[in-house]
C-alpha cells in the first residue's frame, strides 16, 4: 500500500486547525486504498496550536507532529517536514484552507500517471489586496527573467511531491531559503493544476508586507546574481557618461574660455552619485550577508519533540 503524507506548517493556527481536520479526515476516510500521514510542523506558535495538534493525535494516530524549539519561519519549517515525512509522496498545504483538500485526489491521479511534481496554480489570489497582487506578479516576472530556469508564476507551496523530489529537497540545506525557487530548480516531471484560491476560514495571515518583502529579497538573492550585474553595468554607463562630460567641459573651457559654473548642478551630481554608490554597496551587502550566514553552518531548524517524544542529539538526523 502506498503511503501519502500531508505536510502542514503551522504558526498560530489555533482557529483554523479544528476546521481543517474534518476536511482531511473525510479525504483520508474516502480513500482507504492509501496509507495516510498528516504531519503538522508547529513553528513556535504562541497560541494553543500545539495543544490542538496533540488532541488530534490522541484521537487519530494518522496525525503526526514535529514541534520546533522556536519560530524559524515557514521556509525552514517546511524543511523540517521534508526531513520527517515518511510517505511515498507528500502534499504541502497551508492550514487556513485557502488550499482546498478537495484538489488532492486529482493530484494523486496525476502522480499515479508518473508525474513527480504536481503543482496547483492559482486562477485568482483570494482576498489579497490589489497592490499585493501586482507586487507579487512583478516579483515573479523579475525573478523569471533573471534566472536560468523557469519560475512558475502564481504558484505557491500547495503541491504534491514524489519521494525523489523530497529526497532532492532534503539535500538543499542552505539557511537562506526560498523553497518556491527550489521546487523549480530541482526539475523533475511536473504537472499543472489550476484552481480558485479560497479566502481564509479563520484568523488572519501571518505574512506582513515587510515579511513578504524580505521573502522576495531572499528569492532574488538566492537564485540570481542579476542585481550585482545590473549594478556593474549601470556603474559602467555612469562612469562613461561622466568621462564624456569631462571631455566636453574640458574642451569647451580650453577653446572658449568659459568660467566654471553650475554649483547647484555639481551638488546634484554629487548627491546622485553618492546615492548610486550606497545602493550598490547595499546590494553587495545583501549577498555578503548571506555568505556570512551560510559560513556559520548552523542548523536550519531545531526540533524539540516528534509525536511527543523528546529529540536528543542531532535534530536534523533524528528521523533520517
Amino acid at each position: 500500500m502506498k503511503k501519502i503524507s500531508i505536510l502542514v506548517p503551522c504558526y498560530n493556527e489555533g482557529q483554523t486547525l479544528p476546521l481543517l481536520y474534518p476536511e482531511l479526515k473525510a479525504l483520508m476516510d474516502t480513500h482507504p486504498s492509501y496509507g495516510w500521514e498528516v504531519l503538522f510542523v508547529n513553528d513556535g506558535s504562541k497560541d494553543n496550536t500545539l495543544d490542538i495538534i496533540k488532541s488530534l493525535r490522541a484521537a487519530d494516530r494518522r496525525i503526526c507532529y514535529v514541534n520546533l524549539t522556536r519560530n524559524f519561519g515557514k521556509e525552514n519549517a517546511m524543511l523540517a517536514g521534508f526531513d520527517y515525512v515518511s510517505g511515498d509522496c507528500m502534499i504541502i498545504m497551508d492550514a487556513d484552507l485557502q488550499d482546498p483538500p478537495s484538489l488532492i485526489p486529482e493530484m494523486l491521479a496525476y502522480w499515479e500517471q508518473g508525474y513527480e511534481d504536481v503543482y496547483a496554480k492559482r486562477a485568482n489570489r483570494g482576498e489579497e489586496s490589489w497592490l499585493r497582487k501586482k507586487l507579487s506578479l512583478l516579483f515573479y516576472k523579475i525573478l523569471d527573467h533573471s534566472t536560468r530556469f523557469d519560475i512558475l508564476q502564481n504558484v505557491g507551496d500547495f503541491r504534491l511531491l514524489d519521494r525523489c523530489c523530497i529526497n532532492a529537497l532534503k539535500r538543499l540545506r542552505e539557511s537562506e531559503r526560498y523553497t518556491k525557487g527550489m521546487f523549480c530548480w530541482i526539475g523533475y516531471k511536473k504537472k499543472e493544476i489550476v484552481f480558485d484560491r479560497q479566502n481564509r476560514v479563520a484568523g488572519h495571515s501571518n505574512w506582513s508586507f515587510w515579511s513578504l518583502l524580505n521573502l522576495a529579497i531572499e528569492g532574488i538573492t538566492s537564485f540570481t546574481t542579476a542585481p550585482l550585474r545590473l549594478a556593474t553595468v549601470f556603474g559602467f554607463f555612469v562612469a562613461f557618461f561622466a568621462f564624456c562630460l569631462m571631455l566636453y567641459y574640458g574642451v569647451k573651457t580650453i577653446v572658449f574660455g568659459d568660467e566654471a559654473r553650475g554649483f547647484t548642478t555639481l551638488i546634484v551630481i554629487i548627491l546622485f552619485m553618492g546615492g548610486i554608490q550606497l545602493l550598490t554597496i547595499g546590494i553587495l551587502g545583501e549577498y555578503v550577508g548571506r555568505i556570512f550566514n551560510e559560513t556559520k553552518k548552523r542548523p536550519v531548524y531545531l526540533a524539540d519533540t516528534y509525536n511527543g517524544a523528546k529529540i536528543s542529539g542531532n535534530a536534523l538526523l533524528a528521523h533520517d
